[in-house]
């Protein structure tokens, strides 16, 4: 057998998930059939009086095999599949022989419904053991029957929280709300799942509902489910704007088993996760997947110089934050600043994280202070000469950075790499008084860092391969998704921004009103509008990058290729900065410092010549700002500061929030046509200015009918 072995252990048939030649168990049509295969020998053994499915590997499912589900284009084709599944899951779910499961490790997506067709479930108490349906991330939906039995097991509002989020459950968690049965030891796992699948040969299960008073009331009437109802799909239409189909059918699935029986919501679910497999979201949201996995393995593996240990320079909210996801994937850090109070404080915030993490069962106390105790702080350069790499967060300007880089140097053995993150400075500038540029490297995080996943790494013609791939591999270490990218005023991910912004600004001074841009930006997909995004990032920070080397670059376009706005530039110079100092586009709570939902401060409008707003079509809206990143995008690719249309539209999506649900800016432009693409940007060209004028290479893919992926 490829995916099971089986053992007859005191009366109990062991089943082992472990999957020939792959260090995951995943779900493939074959691994259905051979399971199948297993359950009808079980059922023929009089010796085997119940059954115990458990995992040989770290985790217990990684859930179904993409590689399996992508290439599917036509409806009906995965049907037959799907329909395969549910008839061995229902077999285990009314098997006559208990059937017991012992998990350890992740069980995502299929991996879970399989669980929870088992009559038991048991689960280590390891902070490695966690629970999952993340299939909405994918453009999908729960296709094993999740949508009917995760209901029946933990209620409607929870299980409509887990589908609709793809969010982890842990362990203790899981136990609590009646997602799990039972937690014991990892190592005492077998033993107790054998010892209850035994118990209940003889006899059957009941389960008290583990739902609140209030909870029960609400999902026990047609009227308290038809609210439940409603208001997932107002939080789905405010949080997807209609953009991703999968939130909107989760629902329907659910929604058809609580009326209309269990059996009606298999087959609505089967035919539901049909028509989501062949769709272009979850086609898009399955390429963003792989492009994201592959950037998992360092393509410079062999060249790459170990890393103990890394030095961080500045402890404030950047520098925390570098020093929480390198602690937390044990890479031990230095951190050095100035103040105390400022370690202080970072050392402080790092806890906090690993405070929440052991609230919610994702860590054990004794590893948290493992954690902690891999942070050290201090205010001199101390023991830096034993580091290999030090990783500077300080203010963003260029002779603190070059001051900071000459200190280094002097402080550090010949072969330690320096790294800065900046987000706009040209690498080559901070490295023109540099006794060792083939070591200085841009390692450009995005904030906040322990949940931005995009690492950015700049590179000259100067630096060196090793640092290139030692780079590299301290960022996977950190759990980041990395590209690399040439320098040049703004790298990739602010040269792209930028335009976007500037004519966010534009269309103000034209007279647009400041919450149509934003609706229409969310409306397109964007995860936050323009406009909120400098208010959040710091109108003193906008105003800082247009007055850098990356505008003098756009401009250096001549004529009227650039426009530049000079609002953001006025509104600093009379005291703005956004929410930071709660006086920005924004209304903001004086002593909350929480935006004032769809209020806009009326000081704004003294910057125009008329407060007076205009009536502008929401389509030309979603195309400028849409279309002027994607261009910029094109430009990037075609002067070669990206490496590949992949990195593009990685880089674009996790570290800008293009819309994810288009594949990013280049499987954007495949997917409507580089043809069209031209034509949009040419008439936006005519109506607004030149500088909607299409890159070269989207002209050259509108002539010969290429695509940027073949």
């Amino acid at each position: 057998m490829n995916y099971f072995s089986l053992e007859l252990q005191d009366g109990v048939a062991v089943v082992w998930l472990d999957q020939a030649n792959e260090k995951v168990n995943s779900i493939s049509p074959a691994m259905i059939d051979e399971c199948a295969e297993l359950f009808a020998q079980i059922a023929n053994n009089p010796e085997a009086k119940a059954v115990v499915l458990i995992s040989r590997k770290k985790d217990f499912v990684a859930g179904a095999d993409l590689q399996a589900i992508l290439p599917i284009t036509q409806p009906g084709q995965w049907e037959a599949v799907t329909r395969r599944g549910h008839t061995l899951l229902n077999l285990i779910e009314q098997s006559p022989k208990p059937v017991v499961v012992a998990l350890h490790g992740a069980a995502m997506g299929g991996g879970l419904e399989i669980a929870l067709a088992c009559q038991y479930r048991i689960a280590s108490d390891d902070a490695s053991t966690v629970f999952a349906l993340p299939e909405v991330q994918l453009g999908l939906l729960p296709g094993g029957g999740g949508t009917q039995r995760l209901p029946q097991l933990i209620g409607i509002q929870n299980a409509l929280d887990m589908m609709l989020t793809g969010k982890k459950i842990y362990a203790e968690k899981a136990r609590k709300m009646g997602l799990i049965d039972r937690t014991v030891n990892q190592y005492a796992l077998l033993r107790a799942a054998k010892q209850q699948a035994l118990a209940m040969v003889d006899k059957k299960i009941v389960r008290p509902s583990k739902l609140d008073t209030k909870s029960k009331l609400l999902e026990s009437t047609a009227i308290g489910r038809s609210v439940i109802f409603d208001q997932a799909r107002k939080m789905v239409e405010k949080q997807t704007h209609g953009n991703y189909p999968a939130p909107y059918k989760i629902i329907e699935c659910v929604e058809i088993g609580t009326k209309y029986g269990i059996k009606a919501g298999y087959e609505a679910e089967i035919r539901k996760f049909d028509e989501l497999v062949v769709h272009p979201v979850s086609k898009q949201l399955t390429q963003l997947f792989f492009a994201m996995t592959a950037k998992k393995k360092n393509p410079l593996a062999p060249i790459v110089k170990p890393i103990e240990k890394i030095g961080i320079l500045g402890g404030g909210f950047m520098g925390a934050g570098i020093a929480e996801v390198s602690a937390l994937n044990n890479l031990p850090v230095i951190i050095k600043d100035i103040k105390n109070e400022t370690l202080s404080s970072a050392k402080s915030s790092i806890w906090k994280t690993l405070s929440e993490k052991i609230k919610r069962g994702a860590m054990l106390p004794h590893y948290a202070e493992q954690i902690i105790n891999k942070v050290d702080t201090q205010l001199d350069y101390a023991h830096f000469d034993k580091l290999d790499m030090v990783i500077e967060a300080v203010f963003e300007d260029l002779s603190i950075k070059q001051r900071v880089l000459a200190e280094v140097e002097a402080n550090t053995r010949e072969s330690c790499i320096f790294a800065t993150n900046t987000s706009a400075l040209p690498l080559k500038d901070i490295a023109a008084n540099a006794k060792r540029p083939e070591q200085v490297i841009g390692m450009h995080y995005f904030s906040p860092v322990p949940k931005m996943p995009l690492l950015e790494i700049v590179v000259t013609d100067l630096t060196a391969q090793r640092v290139i791939a030692t780079t590299f591999e301290v960022g996977i270490r950190q759990g980041k998704t990395c590209i690399v990218v040439k320098d040049g005023p703004g790298f990739y991910t602010t040269r792209i921004l930028s335009p976007m912004l500037n004519e966010a600004l534009l269309l103000i001074e034209e007279g647009c009103d400041i919450l149509q841009i934003d609706e229409c930006a969310q409306d397109t997909g964007f995860p936050v509008g323009p406009i909120t995004l400098i208010d959040e990032v710091g109108i003193d920070v906008g105003a800082h990058v247009i007055g850098g080397e990356l505008v003098q670059f756009f401009k250096a376009r001549g004529g009227d290729a650039f426009k530049q706005s000079n609002l953001i530039a006025d509104m600093f110079k009379a005291g703005y900065c956004g929410r930071k100092n709660h006086k920005g586009f924004y209304l903001y709570d004086p002593k909350t410092g929480k935006k004032e939902k769809g209020k806009i401060n009326p000081e704004i409008y003294t910057h125009f010549a008329t407060a007076e707003r205009i009536d502008m079509k929401n389509k030309d809206i979603r195309n400028r700002l849409l279309l002027m990143m994607t261009n910029e995008a094109m430009r990037c690719l075609e002067d070669g500061t990206l490496q590949s249309p992949t990195d593009g539209d990685i880089g674009a999506i996790l570290g800008l929030g293009f819309p994810p649900f288009t594949g990013g800016p280049f499987r954007y432009v495949d997917s409507i046509g580089a043809d069209k693409a031209v034509a949009l940007l040419e008439k936006l060209a005519d109506k607004f200015g030149k500088r909607f004028t299409p890159a070269d290479i989207l002209y050259e893919y509108a002539q010969t009918g290429k695509k940027f992926y073949q």
